[in-house]
């Protein structure tokens, strides 16, 4: 008999694993089925405060044809489905809120072909971003997508996942060329093409660049690459106040500087990172930038545009740097921010929220938004992406205590629908999930129902992570 796992607080579920279901998968993937509770437990959650659901059993395929025949028997059964990468979600994206089978994908790990001459590469899903630049290291390109977490290449197209370089590279919506897609009835396609542009029919690969698994389950991708850059350099420059730093980042892109990185930390989130990661940064309004050029001198007329700019707004001790191991501690420090939040409140629960608006309504949304913190007794650090006018909280609750949550809900509803009333996105990169479904219809409108309209057509039955998204 499989052990059993508390599921308090999950959804109600609607599937129950049966012998034949497991049999017909055994004999595919011989031991590389599992029922037992701790690889269950596993696969409940990614990173998410969300309720944890666990599959009713978990599946390892190595290749295409097997991810194929998974979903062809899912579907026979009627099995609800929820592919899994890394597991370093924020809104419950991998959680089996209906039971079923957990697809596990991080065994495709091949680099099934690399074209320096077109800059691009095909991987399997399972391999991770730092995996395919510690492959691409000779080559003089690199991808240039990095969320943080070292995230599989899969997890990264259907979530559609962006991070510290957007700004200059775009996220996977610009970076993902092709896919190969197991549809739920267990048919294989390929979207898109390697040709930089096309015309032919719809684009299939953005349909399924940021469906989170609910149309099918990605299992590999085409995606594009850049050249590393003859030279970089980073800056850090603090500010008197929020609205200085956010008009420096307006100017700068307006300028057309091309700038790789521009992100935005506030106060709290630069005192816990200057105790964290050992930096004696102002404990202020805190932009931390990344410039990539040709020459060291371009990159050193970047650094000094910026810092005029930084002066004209309130910028203070603006300090750059080209040296590899001084840039390596900064974008170590900015990467670790989740961690040195943490340490501020020991055995607190985080809650990661994020929200985008129009660069031009930052400054705006972020000062009221620090204004309902404020009157809050709870510690909630900033950090964004201010080059896309995408920012972040950090809630820092007590696990144990209901008004601490429902406090931590409520200031995150009143952020998403000032976004949204500035024309911004209830999520710029965290996505949808489960966590923030309730807010699409606001964003959407009736758009919402179109979405479920594509649902319904490549998925019939509701197999292909149930819960998540759309509700059908």
């Amino acid at each position: 008999m499989r052990e059993q796992i508390p599921t308090t607080g999950a959804p109600p579920r609607r599937f129950g694993l049966n012998d034949l279901l497991v049999a017909e998968l055994r004999a595919v993937l011989g031991d590389r089925l599992s029922t037992s509770a701790a690889v269950r437990e596993h696969h409940s959650r990614g990173e998410s405060y969300l309720p944890p659901a666990p599959p009713d059993a978990v599946v390892f395929p190595e290749s295409t044809d097997e991810v194929q025949q998974i979903v062809t028997i899912c579907a026979r059964h009627r099995a609800p489905m929820v592919p899994f990468g890394a597991g370093t979600s924020l809104e419950g994206h991998v959680a089996a809120l209906e039971g079923g089978v957990s697809i596990d994908l991080s065994r495709m790990t091949r680099i099934l072909r690399t074209s320096p001459e077109d800059m691009d590469v095909t991987v399997e899903a399972g391999v991770t971003h730092r995996q395919l630049n510690r492959h691409l290291r000779t080559t003089g390109l690199f991808f240039s997508v990095d969320p943080g977490a070292d995230a599989t290449i899969g997890g990264m197209a259907a979530t559609r996942a962006s991070g510290t370089t957007a700004v200059r590279y775009g996220t996977m919506r610009e970076n993902v060329l092709a896919l190969t897609v197991v549809l739920a009835d267990g048919r294989v396609i390929t979207t898109g093409s390697r040709a930089r542009k096309s015309s032919a029919g719809y684009d299939l690969t953005r349909v399924f660049v940021g469906s989170e698994g609910t149309l099918g389950v990605i299992t590999e991708a085409t995606v594009r690459l850049h050249g590393v850059p003859e030279a970089a350099s980073a800056a850090t420059c603090a500010f008197a106040t929020i609205e200085g730093a956010v008009q420096t980042v307006i100017t700068t892109i307006q300028l057309g500087i091309p700038v790789a990185r521009i992100e935005l930390l506030d106060d709290v989130q630069m005192d816990a990172v200057n105790r964290h990661s050992g930096l004696d940064c102002a404990v202020a309004p805190t932009l931390f930038l990344e410039f990539h050029g040709a020459s060291e001198r371009s990159v050193a007329e970047q650094a000094e545009a910026v810092g005029q700019i930084a002066a004209e707004h309130g910028g203070r001790d603006f300090r750059w740097t080209t040296d590899a191991d001084d840039r390596a501690r900064l974008w170590k420090a900015r990467h670790d921010s989740y961690f040195a939040v943490l340490a501020l409140r020991p055995g607190a629960l985080a809650i990661t929220t994020d929200v985008c608006v129009p660069i031009s309504r930052l400054a705006e949304c972020i000062i009221e938004t620090k204004g309902d913190l404020a009157a809050s007794s709870l510690t909630v650090p900033l950090i964004g992406h201010a080059g896309d006018g995408n920012f972040h909280l950090i809630y820092l609750i007590d696990p144990n205590d209901a008004k601490e949550m429902d406090e931590a809900k409520r200031l995150n509803e009143r952020m998403v629908l000032r976004a949204l009333a500035m024309g911004g996105t209830c999520t710029g990169e965290h996505g949808v999930g489960y966590g923030k479904m309730k807010f699409l219809e606001a964003e959407h409108g009736e758009g919402l129902n179109v979405m479920r309209q594509i649902k319904r057509a490549l998925d019939p039955h509701n197999l292909m992570n149930p819960g998540k998204m759309v509700r059908v």
